[in-house]
């Protein structure tokens, strides 16, 4: 097989759940255990740090790994879901896996794998910890994919837990309560660890607070200890500042352990993106007629969203809007976020889980406002792009699947 051949078996052996949603959902570590075992235990050679939380994982994770490789480690890093290209997922010091190993990985262990039936994310972890063992990384930052307690990353015991917020999101499966959720995050604080929460409320804290006593586990949180700076951070999206004080939290816990500088704080800080790959925080992709994408993809993160794209079209003669969403998120709530003041351009993201634009743009006119649909993001963004003037502002997201499916595009034209 090529890599595009095994990248089309890897989808369809293992169903990913970011592709066909909940039917690809495993709970339970059961497959955990078995490719561990076969692989002899590969997560058992490196440090880790374990990252959770509904938003922020990906700013947070890709952001300590940048300060981590400034200092001079060797730094794994294992995060979804990706944009452009699956090995975005598993890096060494900012360098996609190479298409070979993926491959290869599939091609002698397949016989082993297949009778198991594992999930992609298992199957992915296992090829991310395999291929970090092997490469000699010094650290790996290792985010979550889904939940916590019964994540298939859980095994690893790492030198810091770090939960970043708790909001509603993927409810079915972690819960339909702050608190029930927050519970299945608080599953990766282990036994003796330090485990850092970047933000709570007056339901998660408790919850936090009852899972670090059973676990003897040593608690921060990094609300209650705000660390003034005025270093540059790279990321420039209003929720960034909450990430921030998380991330500079979880480096000064690790200076307990690890050797961090002043200057690979400030070097991480301002080159995330250069020296991580990272994408879609915020990105600008030009700057006449201004045009940014954003991942932001829940009610917790267009909160933050809605309010700067709002600050930023003031400066801008008309803000145009390429928009979709998928099928577990509120998009009602959202919705009732959006700019009114606008020109919309409604279209799917090219995953089975992506609202029909006709759907999006009906909701959208029930709540007051109007636009056309397109069948691809391609599609609208061609649209907007040709309506757009100088000193106009272009913003595309809504679903990190539409922002995934622009980047692709871009990429391919370039």
């Amino acid at each position: 097989m090529n890599y595009s051949e095994t990248i089309d078996y890897l989808y369809n052996a293992a169903p990913a759940f970011e592709k066909v949603g909940a039917s690809a959902y495993k709970e339970g570590l059961s497959n955990t255990h078995a490719l561990d075992e076969h692989f002899n235990h590969p997560h058992r050679q490196f440090k880790t740090i374990h990252i959770a939380g509904t938003n922020g994982k990906g700013s947070c994770s890709h952001t300590i790994a940048a300060i981590l490789q400034s200092q001079g480690y060797k730094v794994g890093l294992y995060t979804s879901p990706h944009l452009i290209d699956f090995r975005e997922r598993i890096r060494i010091n900012g360098e996609c896996i190479p298409e070979e190993r993926v491959i290869r990985f599939v091609e002698e262990e397949r016989s082993f794998f297949e009778p198991l039936q594992p999930s992609f994310f298992e199957l992915t972890t296992a090829l991310a910890f395999l291929y970090f063992a092997e490469q000699g990384v010094d650290i790996a930052i290792v985010e979550v994919g889904l939940g916590g307690r019964l994540d298939c990353t859980n095994i690893i015991t790492p030198l810091l837990s770090v939960i970043t917020n708790i909001s509603f999101d993927h409810t079915q499966f972690l819960g339909s309560t702050l608190a029930a959720i927050a519970n299945e995050k608080a599953g990766i604080i282990k036994e003796g660890k330090l485990c850092l929460v970047g933000e709570y409320t007056p339901e998660t804290r408790p919850v936090f607070e009852r899972v670090a006593k059973e676990k003897n586990a040593i608690l921060c949180f990094a609300e209650d200890n705000h660390i003034h700076s005025n270093l540059d951070f790279e990321l420039k999206g209003n929720y960034q500042e909450k990430n921030k004080n998380t991330i500079l939290n979880a480096i000064r816990l690790l200076r307990n352990q690890l050797e961090i500088s002043d200057e690979a704080i400030e070097r991480g800080l301002k080159n995330v993106c250069e020296l991580t790959g990272l994408m879609g925080r915020w990105q600008k992709l030009q700057d006449e007629p201004l045009v940014i994408c954003d991942t932001g993809h829940n009610l917790a993160g267009w909160q933050y969203l809605a309010p700067q794209i709002k600050a930023t079209a003031e400066n801008h003669t008309s803000l145009k809007v390429v928009f979709g969403m998928v099928d577990d998120k509120d998009i009602n709530a959202v919705m009732d976020l959006l700019p009114k003041e606008a020109t919309y351009y409604f279209c799917q993201a090219s995953t089975h889980r992506a609202i029909p634009a006709k759907v999006v743009k009906d909701i959208a006119e029930e709540k007051g406002i109007s636009g056309k649909e397109f069948s691809s993001v391609s599609e609208a963004y061609t649209q907007a792009l040709a309506d757009a003037k100088v000193g106009d502002f272009v913003f595309v997201g809504g679903s990190s699947y539409v922002v995934a499916d622009l980047l692709t595009d871009l990429n391919n034209t370039n």
